[in-house]
């Protein structure tokens, strides 16, 4: 009743075998207060960060704790940011805490600012962010937008 077959005893046993996650989802990705990382970071999945990224992020979806800070480029569908970004955040939605310290602009197709959060950059919104900065680029030469531009003295 409780014995394996004969054919059973001759497979060869895995241990590593995984049961596929329903729906697709993945475990959120979690890098600590104590870790920097320079490079670029890519993942499908959520990214809880609360290290140092010196590079570009990509990930499906970003919680960034108050401790946690990126130097470069962020891409995701969903982000929320408590830390500090110098650089550009391009995201579906982009949620800014009153801790938040942004040097750079936000792409965006929903945002939401809390009373405290620091912006030195643009908010610009568009139905796609993906693609808005990569046509916005190619066609302006990355140059500095006229309304940043210094006047000329009057003499």
């Amino acid at each position: 009743m409780f014995s394996k077959s004969k054919e059973d005893m001759k497979k060869p046993v895995n241990n590593n075998v995984q049961a596929p996650r329903s729906g697709g989802a993945t475990t959120p990705s979690l890098i600590a207060s104590d870790v920097q990382i320079e490079g670029n970071v890519t993942t499908k999945g959520e990214l809880q960060l609360d290290g140092s990224i010196t590079g570009d992020l990509v990930c499906g979806g970003l919680v960034m704790g108050e401790s946690g800070s990126v130097q470069g480029t962020i891409a995701a569908d969903n982000v929320t940011i408590r830390g500090a970004v110098k650089g550009q955040i391009r995201a579906r939605s982009v949620r800014l805490e009153k801790s938040a310290v942004v040097e750079g602009d936000v792409i965006h197709e929903s945002l939401s600012v809390e009373a405290g959060a620091k912006l030195t950059g643009r908010f610009a919104h568009t139905d796609n962010p993906s693609d808005a900065m990569a046509s916005k680029s190619a066609a302006s030469g990355d140059e500095t937008p006229s309304f940043v531009k210094a006047k000329p003295a009057a003499e």
